[in-house]
């Protein structure tokens, strides 16, 4: 080497030592965004893929009403392929944030195609469930892999999952915002992460990208009327937080109370989706109406249009905690939008506010009261309904979050910081130690 090279060497290495001093960043946010590339592109692509499967189902079941009655049958094969195959991957959502508090094992790759079967399994036959589950259990199984090959740290394992979440979440629903703030937000109540902002709002943004390039479909909604923020309003908004705490409590523990009698009262696990699916199934045919099972998504736009009655939320509350505490796969978001929705439109014979703008808030609220993730929820309410109803979404998902209680739908979220003194002991405890 000449020494003109050398001493080009050893500039350019001063140089570069200077700048990393200065920006000590820059290496953090090169490698989180390369990751985050490959995380956007793997996630959002699987998202496109379920997302477009999920409508065929639903479109083939909405067709094919006679198919339901072999949805107690649809129900032993899921059980009977996680009872006999998928053991280590059947916590589902709870083992993800299980590995963000203390990373453990890889997590299976297998929970990406064995959720994703269950679901549609679970859709195609009339079961009352979600979308979110399958999203945030595909995304966290395909980003894991790339654990060994990145030869992450256990603090940047967790970053990795936090992102995976964030872009499942954000993809599925086509909301990247409100996706990355539950990603940060959902694992930890009262605390979020912020060293893995950066790489959740990356994945979540890109992973929405690329869902939408794939062209796969998400709902709109609309909201006619919002009034200006004045003092009423705002103390109606309150008022209707409450309601939506309650009810997110509610499901809560209905949720966990149900699979904790069907997981009692029959030891054999391939036979307790077999019971739901018949209870289901009968309910169905015995009500003429399919309104209740799926996600349920041509009610929830209904709830927009004009009041809907009481029972709606209250029979969508009963089919989904029947269908998924029996042991089907999907996910508990998109019912409890259907929850919030239909009883928000409700109250709206009882509370003067509009009811489209009733129908908004329980749609976020009831969900933010059920997962703890009133951040998260807001912004969700902003990306899909616009800025303008923004307060009012903001009162119904922090009250809501307040008055759900020491309760939520994900057993191994942990307190962080408890939502009031009364609570001050539980701090950093998991649902299940409560």
């Amino acid at each position: 080497m000449s020494r003109r090279q050398r001493t080009l060497n050893t500039t350019l290495q001063f140089h570069l030592r200077f700048f990393f001093r200065k920006y000590p960043s820059f290496p953090y946010i090169i490698k989180w965004l390369v990751i985050s590339m490959m995380i956007g592109a793997l996630v959002g692509t699987a998202s496109a893929g379920f997302l477009t499967s999920l409508q065929w189902a639903t479109d083939f079941r909405e067709s094919h009403i006679w198919i339901i009655a072999f949805l107690p049958a649809a129900g032993f094969l899921v059980g009977a392929l996680y009872h006999y195959f998928g053991k280590e991957v059947e916590a589902g959502n709870n083992l993800l944030l299980e590995n963000i508090h203390e990373p453990k094992e890889t997590i299976p790759m297998k929970m990406a195609p064995f959720v994703y079967l269950g679901t549609i399994v679970t859709h195609f036959f009339g079961g009352s469930a979600g979308r979110e589950g399958t999203a945030l259990q595909m995304a966290g199984a395909i980003a894991d892999q790339l654990t060994k090959p990145f030869r992450l740290s256990k603090d940047d394992r967790k970053v990795l999952l936090i992102s995976a979440m964030a872009a499942g979440f954000g993809s599925v629903f086509g909301t990247p915002l409100a996706g990355a703030v539950f990603g940060l937000e959902v694992f930890l109540i009262g605390r979020i992460r912020y060293n893995a902002i950066f790489p959740a709002f990356a994945s979540a943004i890109l992973a929405d990208v690329i869902t939408k390039l794939w062209k796969a479909k998400h709902t709109h909604y609309h909201i006619d009327f919002i009034p200006k923020p004045e003092f009423l309003p705002v103390i109606y908004s309150i008022l209707a937080g409450i309601v939506f705490g309650i009810c997110a409590a509610a499901f809560s523990k209905l949720l966990h109370r149900t699979g904790f009698f069907f997981k009692s009262g029959i030891k054999y696990p391939p036979l307790r989706p077999v019971i739901g699916g018949i209870l289901v199934a009968a309910a169905v045919f015995a009500m003429g109406t399919t309104r209740y099972i799926g996600l349920g998504i041509p009610t929830i736009l209904e709830s927009f249009d004009h009041p809907l009655p009481f029972y709606d939320f209250a029979l969508k509350m009963i089919f989904t905690i029947v269908t998924l505490s029996a042991g089907f796969k999907g996910g508990e978001v998109t019912p409890l939008f259907f929850i919030g929705a239909t009883l928000g439109s409700a109250l709206s014979s009882v509370v003067p506010l509009p009811f489209g703008l009733l129908a908004g808030m329980g749609f976020v609220a009831v969900f933010a009261g059920a997962t703890n993730t009133p951040l998260a929820c807001t912004l969700m309410g902003i990306e899909l309904f616009g800025s303008e109803c923004g307060v009012y979404v903001a009162i119904a998902c922090i009250v809501s979050y307040l008055f759900s209680g020491n309760n939520s739908i994900y057993m191994k979220q942990k307190i962080g910081e408890a939502k009031n003194k009364r609570f001050g002991h539980l701090t950093d405890k998991s649902f299940k130690d409560v």
